[in-house]
This record gives C-alpha cells, structure tokens and sequence, in this order.
C-alpha cells in the first residue's frame, strides 16, 4: 500500500475493541499487525476478522499499541518497554496521569513513551465489536509529557493519521480534566438516571421519546471497565459531580416551593445556562454553525427511509444530521433532519410537495 504513513511493524497487545479496531484499520493499509493478548481465544478471534497475525520470532516491532484495561495498562506498557527496547511504546486508555505516574515510579523508560486516548468507542465491547473504521474523523489526544518529544513520537501521530482519526496534542492532567467534562461525568449522568427507569411502570417507560433515549444512550456500557476508569479519573470526575450536585440542589430546593419568590427565576436560569453550554459544543465538522431541523413522518415499511434521503439530495439540500425515533404504537418513524436555516423553507416546501408529512419545523 502506497497512501500510508507509518512504515513500522506494529505490535498490539489487547483484543478488544480498540485493539482489534486499530488492527483491521492498519491491516487494510498494509500494515504487518501482530496481535498478542493473555486471553488466547480473544487473540484468535481478532486474528480471525483479520486485525493482524499472532506473534512469532524474529518480530521487530518499531511501534507497540498497549490496549487493555486501564488498571494494568502502567505494568503492561513497563514489560513492553523492557521486552522491545527499540520500540516506541503506546496506550489507548481513558486516563492519562495516573499510568505515567506509575511508570515514573518503576523508574520506566518514558523517552519511548507516549500515552493517547482515541475519543471513540461503542456501547459494545470485544472484538467482535470492532470495525476499521471507528476513528474516522474522530479526535485522538497525544498526551504529552516532558521526557518525549513529540517529533520523537512521530510514528504515533503517523498511525492515527492513517487510522483516519485527528490528532490533538494535550498534556496528561489537561486530558483527564476534560475527559471528565465530556465522557466520565456524563457516563455517571446517563447511568444513573437510566437506574430511574427501574421504578417506572410500563405504562410511562411506553412514553418514552428521543430526550430519555438521547440522555441515557451510552447507559448501557460496561460496569466493570468504568469502574477502573472512574477510580483512575476520581478527582477531576468528583469535582465536577459535586458542582453539578449544587446545580441540582438548587433546582430541587426551587421546585420544593415553586410559588416562592425567586423560585421560578432559579429555574430559568438553570435552563438558560443549559442552553449557554450547549451552544459551545462544536458542530458538524468542528463548526459552531448552528442548524434548523424538520421532523418528517416516515413510514416503517422497507425504502421508505431511502426514499427522504434520495428526495433530500434532489432538492439540493445538503443534509447536517440525521437522527431517528420511532413512534410508539404507530407504524411510522420520525426523522429529525438538520439543515442550515436558509435552506429550511426549501426543503419543506419541496418534501410536502413530494407528499412528506411534516410533524415539526423548528430553529
């Protein structure tokens, strides 16, 4: 393959989906993979969807990708260390302070060391899970730190690059604080008002729409690794939960009496400020572009999806989301459609005329 960067033998230890994902994704580029792992048919398994090859002599590996859970991502990158001296040694795990600590107090090699963090994942874990294409277009943090350069961690940078993913260099304690903001804490958010849905009988879970399915999406991810990363990320984590236990104490206290005077602005203002931060959320392609959406009726039958889609590009609306939600009891979907708002009118004017349905249009 001539449209890749990274030249070195890569070695990756951890099947899962991370591990396996970043093998089909150099695979496809060419790239020789060897693939280890301390569960044998985990390794098998990845070697089986074509992630890489198993480990054999005479293996020289120029880059080494660590991919296990974050309570023994330090040891594992501190034995590669010393197992392939003239490697270049990563790791994709969530949190970044505390294995560098760990390394530093083994007294570990950290002029070939570089921790990264993939901002990608699924809800689904394994490498059965994993797909080549995961990290498109995603952010990838190289969490920097005074005993390597980043020129001399260049073949990091060239594999995320052929991945397909977007390099972002951060110190450690930067990423673990935002990191925090925008995937612990709202794991934490997510997990624990989805364990709220315990009480509700089936009559009110039948109600639910797109703001609960949207708020407690990645509900169902797996208690045992968030339990390693949020004791590795505590501090950052806590101080936000406690932050946010405020907000929410003063929404509670206003909601206790709601004719009170006061009460009523306190709610609005804990609204408004939800409003603020999310408008800071970059939008498609990194934009802070904001967009209107139509919501259209689709019927759930095979091509009908298909059909808006082909109607959308036709119109020569070009389309910024997508999101879909199916209507409880009904046999139609919804399909929320984010354009820029110039083009609004246009394409609702042109789908009606074509005989969509529209349930709402809003900005």
């Amino acid at each position: 393959m001539t449209d890749r960067r990274l030249a070195e033998q890569v070695r990756i230890v951890g099947s899962g989906l991370l591990g396996t994902s970043i093998g089909l994704g150099l695979s496809a580029k060419g790239v020789d993979v060897i693939l280890d792992d301390v569960s044998p048919s985990s390794k098998q398994l990845a070697i089986d969807y074509g992630a890489g090859r198993a480990p054999a002599a005479g293996d020289n590996p120029g880059l080494i990708v660590v991919a296990v859970p974050p309570d023994v991502t330090a040891s594992v990158v501190a034995r590669e260390l010393a197992a392939f001296p003239d490697a270049l040694v990563t790791d994709v795990a969530s949190v970044k302070l505390g294995p560098l600590r760990q390394l530093r107090d083994v007294g570990a090699d950290l002029s070939r060391y570089l921790g990264t963090h993939p901002m990608a994942g699924r809800e689904r874990g394994g490498p059965i899970a994993a797909r080549a294409d995961l990290f498109i277009g995603r952010p990838w943090v190289l969490a920097g730190h005074d005993a390597i350069s980043y020129r001399r961690a260049a073949a990091i940078e060239d594999m995320i690059l052929d991945l397909g993913a977007v390099p972002i260099e951060m110190g450690v304690e930067d990423h673990d604080r935002s990191v925090a903001l925008v995937s612990h804490v709202p794991q934490v958010v997510s997990s624990l008002l989805a364990a709220r849905l315990t009480d509700g009988s089936h009559a009110a879970l039948g109600l639910a729409g797109g703001g609960v399915r949207d708020v407690t999406r990645i509900a169902a991810s797996e208690p045992s690794l968030w339990v390693q990363i949020l004791g590795a990320n505590a501090g950052p984590v806590a101080r936000i939960l406690k932050a946010l236990r405020d907000d929410l104490d003063t929404v509670i206290d206003a909601l206790e009496e709601p004719d009170a005077s006061g009460s009523r602005r306190r709610i609005a203002e804990a609204i408004a400020a939800g409003n603020t931060g999310v408008a800071r959320l970059p939008g498609k392609h990194g934009q802070d572009a904001r967009f209107s959406q139509l919501v259209i009726m689709v019927d759930d039958r095979p091509g009908e999806l298909a059909r808006l889609l082909t109607d959308i590009g036709d119109a020569g609306v070009n389309m910024e989301d997508l999101r879909l939600e199916h209507s409880p009891g009904a046999q139609i979907g919804l399909a929320e459609v984010s354009v820029v708002p110039e083009a609004e009118q246009r394409l609702l004017e042109e789908l009606e005329r074509r005989g969509w349905r529209i349930a709402e249009a809003w900005k």
